[in-house]
């Protein structure tokens, strides 16, 4: 059983929090059965208050645990695992990498194949249990990732990948939570153009922005047939579509998700 074991989190920045609040959220975990590490713990206060168990000493938190989520930047990789190498046990520990870049193979490699390795990209709506997270291993057949898929069921929806394709997956769902927070910002400067104080133009667009992905979920239905619903013949809703598609509306957002998939393939280097 899942919620039998102890998690550790291996760096409480962003992701690692964010990670950690939705945990806290689910029905698997515990906080007294999460671990957080991060250097200056003192940023962990309010995990700490709230009963995760909060160190600096990630060797500590990886014998405790059974489940490893390193949540670390790409440049401090490396330096995590020959840190935790030592106390890792191949009949014990799962380690599931949320690191940009860092394959299977690569993490492997730095721990001489002591464990399994699981890799998995959510994003930062995790802490709210809304986030989309893309998980693979290095066979299709891994028993682990299941643990994985329920562990992230629990925090959003999750889909199995190949891992070839979790770099796209960084941009696409990772970066793109970033992309969608600043549509939904430049929807609300425009209402507030159009009449609206910031406050009510703010709340309008990110409610108007839940419905139409809402629409999608619920219905598996493609975005035009959803925008055919809305537009009539000399309307104003095509009018202010085609605007926005002559100022290179649809172009820039998907320059912007190609322009980080390429960033992100260098982020972690294997050395």
């Amino acid at each position: 059983m899942i919620s039998n074991k102890n998690i550790a989190i291996l760096g409480g920045g962003n992701i690692g929090i964010s990670i950690a609040k939705g945990l806290e959220n689910s029905d698997l975990f515990e906080n007294k059965n999460i671990y957080v590490t991060r250097r200056r713990i003192e940023l962990l206060e309010n995990l700490s208050i709230a009963g995760f168990k909060v160190t600096s000493d990630n060797k500590e938190a990886v014998s405790k645990s059974d489940i490893i989520i390193i949540a670390l930047q790409p440049q401090q990789l490396n330096e995590l695992l020959a840190e935790i190498k030592p106390v890792l046990k191949s009949d014990k520990h799962l380690i599931i990498s949320v690191v940009s870049g860092a394959s299977i193979k690569a993490i492997k490699d730095h721990l001489g194949n002591k464990v399994e390795v699981i890799r998995a990209m959510p994003n930062t709506a995790i802490a709210i249990k809304e986030s989309m997270t893309c998980i693979c291993a290095d066979t299709k057949t891994n028993g682990s990732l299941k643990v994985a898929e329920e562990i992230f069921n629990q925090v959003g929806k999750t889909l199995i990948i190949d891992e070839e394709l979790m770099i796209p997956a960084t941009a696409l769902c990772a970066c793109g939570i970033a992309f969608f927070l600043r549509a939904v910002r430049a929807a609300s400067q425009g209402g507030i153009e159009i009449g609206f104080h910031s406050e009510e133009a703010l709340i309008m667009a990110a409610q108007t922005a839940k419905g139409a992905a809402a629409l999608l979920l619920s219905a598996e239905s493609h975005p035009e047939g959803e925008v055919d619903k809305v537009t009539t013949p000399r309307g104003c809703t095509i009018s202010g579509l085609n605007q926005m598609e002559h100022h290179g509306f649809s172009s820039s957002m998907i320059k912007g998700i190609v322009t980080s998939a390429e960033k992100a393939a260098l982020l972690y280097k294997v050395e």
